[in-house]
């Protein structure tokens, strides 16, 4: 069944991007920007789904071998995992020039330079809801799967909220889902976490927001302060 849902999913997601690619052939810098998407489609989703299935019972194993606590090292590997897939996204939108276009012009991340796009958007944006994973699964008996489809759905709904897109479930959800089904695969079983029930599912969503509130809450205060922030590394596209 996950596998039907899978095939579904990324079906949608080919289908749905060739349409908006013919749909924008007759606009250059439109057009481009498909390509830098079809970029982190191909090397992140693909490329990278396929080496995370294959190699998933191999790198459990790894996982385990890695002392310190489950929590820590979940924690590191799905940051890992996001830095990789934002690392994949500003490699695409350097690709400008090539198509003799301007760094900035036409673009995928907020930024060209990639500290400032993980430092001041994606990745530290995303801190709390990974945080509130760590807790959700230390609880909970979520399994790969069940986490995959959570995540993606979670990223989903944050991209749409954000910068609309409805459409684009079948982008995002793999996006974000793939951060997060190995490093919950590796996991252990017997972590003393109770069984989901339906109502767990629900659960999730609140408190990531829970999370995500008390994050944001903490850095408003910290500007209000008057504290210390992160220089800026580069320029915002957005």
């Amino acid at each position: 069944m996950q596998r039907f849902f899978i095939k579904l999913l990324l079906s949608w997601l080919v289908l749905s991007t060739v349409v908006i690619t013919i749909l924008n052939s007759s606009n250059y810098e439109g057009f481009i920007r498909i390509l830098m998407a079809w970029f982190l489609i191909i090397f992140w989703i693909f490329v990278g789904g396929y080496l995370t299935y294959k190699n998933r019972d191999r790198i459990k194993k790894i996982f385990n071998f890695i002392p310190g606590i489950w929590t820590v090292k979940f924690f590191v590997f799905v940051l890992g995992l996001m830095l990789l897939e934002e690392a994949i996204a500003t490699v695409a939108t350097n690709l400008a020039p090539l198509f003799g276009l301007e760094i900035g012009q036409v673009f995928i991340t907020a930024s060209s330079n990639y500290l400032q796009v993980i430092l001041h958007h994606s990745v530290v944006s995303f801190i709390p809801v990974l945080l509130a994973w760590v807790w959700i699964l230390k609880k909970y008996n979520f399994s790969a799967n069940q986490t995959f489809w959570l995540f993606g759905v979670t990223g989903f709904l944050i991209e749409a909220v954000t910068f609309g897109g409805v459409a684009e479930f079948g982008l995002w959800i793999p996006v974000y889902g793939l951060m997060i089904y190995l490093p919950a695969y590796c996991i252990p079983n017997d972590r003393g976490a109770k069984e989901v029930t339906l109502k767990h599912y629900f659960l999730v969503f609140i408190i990531t927001l829970i999370f995500m509130l008390a994050f944001y809450a903490f850095f408003f205060l910290w500007n209000v302060i008057g504290l210390p922030s992160l220089p800026n590394f580069g320029r915002d596209f957005v």
